[in-house]
């Protein structure tokens, strides 16, 4: 058996990142992130993946450079680039677009030869939606104006840049596009084409543009970006600073799992702890120990947190039972920081 323990970055190429909850929160650095992506990047390329169609990718770069990283705008993947991809596949370059969003959208499709409004009697071939604080009712309903417009044929082409249902920030949790899309879809009667995470249009973006394939991804949602990086064949990294926790990586179902579990992005560097499953049923990670006891699963040896958290989510993903139908033994759930 091979003991030697590699770090999560042995053997990758590219590093890209999720942004929100990985390497900011708000406005703020997340703790440890800048430093720890700085150290990455004297080694190997480091792109951000985002899914905030808001800003643009200047703007974005411009945020990073600001809290201590070199980015420039092209190492900026968005929502809208990838959106803009997918509308090339359904309209000409050239056609009239519905943009319901910010500034990171309407730019995007300005680049691609595209002419946005915000108006359904331009009678747009297409609609395009993504993420922007500012939006309201007003914008929304022109979408679905303009989405109805031919219900006998079918509709016009609709993609929207993600369908993330939160977005993290300073003060909390707050609605994400997501929750703007289903507005549109409640009225209209049906979905749009998602280029953003947890769908591969985006990670095929950020790949074709490095021309690497050998890349790792960083995020800290497992609906969307750890999914999406496994829907892509891209192997993933869970980061505990974000939106997801102890509690969601227990429950993650098989297409959600992550390959690597961290604290904080320091641990990029150091080496992963090797999972040791014995016959007994015990599943230990470092100083932190478990046991599954047919649909129970009890504390060994509590250790570091996260170790435990590895030694948890190891024991239920092998059990092959859904997480409805596991014991947690009341101290495992006491170490591990959820609430009974």
């Amino acid at each position: 058996m091979n003991n030697v323990e590699l770090t999560p970055l042995d053997g990758i190429e590219l590093l890209l990142a999720d942004l929100d909850g990985v390497v900011y929160r708000g406005s703020d650095a997340i703790d440890y992130a800048i430093e720890s992506l700085n150290r990455v990047a004297e080694r190997i390329p480091v792109a951000y993946v985002t899914n905030n169609a808001s800003r643009t990718d200047a703007s974005v770069a411009e945020h990073l450079r600001g809290l201590g990283l070199d980015a420039q705008s092209t190492d900026i993947v968005t929502s809208p680039q990838a959106a803009v991809r997918l509308l090339a596949e359904l309209v000409p370059a050239g056609s009239t677009v519905l943009a319901v969003g910010g500034e990171g959208l309407t730019f995007e499709l300005a680049k691609a030869g595209y002419v946005p409004t915000s108006s359904a009697l331009d009678n747009p071939a297409a609609v395009v939606q993504g993420f922007a604080s500012t939006l309201g009712w007003e914008q929304l309903a022109e979408a679905c104006f303009a989405l109805n417009s031919d219900v006998g044929g079918g509709g016009i082409p609709w993609v929207a840049t993600n369908t993330d249902w939160t977005i993290l920030v300073a003060r909390g949790i707050a609605p994400g596009n997501g929750t703007l899309v289903s507005a549109v879809h409640s009225a209209v009667g049906r979905l749009p084409i998602v280029a953003g995470k947890p769908e591969v249009a985006i990670y095929q973006e950020a790949l074709g543009r490095f021309g690497m394939a050998n890349a790792l991804f960083v995020g800290d949602r497992l609906d969307t970006d750890i999914l999406g990086s496994n829907r892509a064949g891209i192997a993933s990294v869970f980061v505990m600073t974000g939106v997801d926790g102890a509690k969601q990586l227990l429950a993650a179902d098989s297409p959600s799992r992550p390959r690597f579990i961290l604290e904080d992005l320091r641990q990029l560097h150091e080496p992963y702890p090797q999972t040791i499953h014995s016959d007994a049923g015990q599943f230990a990670v470092g100083d932190s120990a478990v046991r599954m006891q047919e649909n129970r699963i009890e504390l060994v040896a509590a250790g570091t947190q996260i170790n435990l958290i590895r030694a948890s989510t190891a024991a239920i993903w092998e059990s092959g039972l859904a997480i409805y139908g596991i014991e947690l033994a009341p101290d495992l759930m006491d170490e591990l920081g959820i609430t009974r």
